[in-house]
C-alpha cells in the first residue's frame, strides 16, 4: 500500500531510527555490563538499591532495544500499522525506564557519602572476626590504594593491626607478608572513604548520563513512528 510522499520519508528516517536505536542498545548494553562488573566489589558498601539495580535495568533494556528495533524496522518497510504500533509502545517504556535510570543516577549520589561512611564505620570493628568484611576490605584498599576510612588511624582507633593491604608491594617471607607499617615503602597514605565516593559517584553519573542521553534519541524515534503509523492508519480508512 502506497503512502504520501512526505510520510514515505518518515517511513525512511524511522527505519534509519532503528539502525541508530541497535547501536544504542549495544552501547546500552556495554555500560551495563561494565558497571555491574566494576560495581560489584564494593556494592555492599552502600544502602543505595540504585547501585544494584541500576546496572541491570541498563542491561535488560540493551537486549529489549535489538528486539524493539526489529519490530521498528519490519513496521517501516512493511507499512505494518500493528508493527508500527507494537514499537512504539515498547520504545516508550524503555524511554521511560531510561529516564528513570538517569534521573536516579543524578539523584542518588547526593548521599552516597553519608551510607558508604555509615557502612564502612559500622563494619570496620569486625576486620578480625568477620572473614567477608576483611575481604572487603583489603579489596577496597588494594584497589583504589588507600588505608582504612579517612585515613591509616582508623585502624589504631578500633584497636586492629595495620592490614597488609595497607602497603603496595610487600616482601614475602616465609609465605606470609613482611608487616605493613607507616615507614614501610608503598604505605598507602590516603583513607578509602573519598576514592569510593568519587567512584561510585562517576559511576552514577555515567549511568545517568547515558540513560538520558540514548532516551532523548528515542524519543524522536517515537515521534516518527506515531506520525507513520497515524498516515499508515488513515489510508486504511481512505480505502
Amino acid at each position: 500500500m502506497a503512502i504520501g510522499a512526505g510520510m514515505s520519508c518518515v517511513k525512511y528516517l524511522l527505519f534509519c531510527f532503528n539502525l541508530l536505536f541497535a547501536i544504542t542498545g549495544l552501547i546500552i548494553l556495554i555500560v551495563g555490563i561494565k558497571a555491574e562488573i566494576n560495581s560489584s566489589p564494593y556494592i555492599d558498601l552502600t544502602d543505595e538499591n540504585f547501585y544494584t539495580s541500576g546496572p541491570i535495568v541498563l542491561i535488560i533494556v540493551g537486549v529489549i532495544v535489538f528486539i524493539v528495533a526489529f519490530f521498528g524496522c519490519c513496521g517501516a518497510v512493511r507499512e505494518n500499522h500493528c508493527m508500527i504500533v507494537t514499537f512504539s509502545v515498547f520504545l516508550l517504556i524503555i524511554f521511560l525506564a531510561e529516564m528513570a535510570v538517569g534521573i536516579a543516577g543524578y539523584m542518588k549520589h547526593q548521599d552516597l557519602e553519608t551510607s558508604i561512611l555509615a557502612h564502612l564505620n559500622g563494619t570496620i570493628k569486625e576486620y578480625d572476626t568477620n572473614k567477608d568484611v576483611a575481604k572487603t576490605f583489603d579489596i577496597i584498599q588494594t584497589d583504589f590504594n588507600c588505608c582504612g576510612i579517612n585515613g591509616p588511624d582508623d585502624w589504631k582507633a578500633n584497636n586492629i593491626s595495620m592490614p597488609a593491604t595497607c602497603c603496595s608491594g610487600q616482601e614475602i617471607t616465609g609465605g606470609v607478608p613482611t608487616p605493613c607499617t607507616p615507614d614501610t615503602f608503598g604505605f598507602h597514605k590516603e583513607g578509602c572513604l573519598d576514592k569510593l565516593v568519587v567512584f561510585f559517584k562517576d559511576t552514577a553519573l555515567v549511568l545517568g548520563g547515558v540513560g538520558i542521553g540514548v532516551a532523548i534519541v528515542q524519543l524522536l524515534g517515537v515521534i516518527f513512528a506515531c506520525c507513520l503509523a497515524r498516515s499508515i492508519r488513515s489510508q486504511y480508512e481512505t480505502v
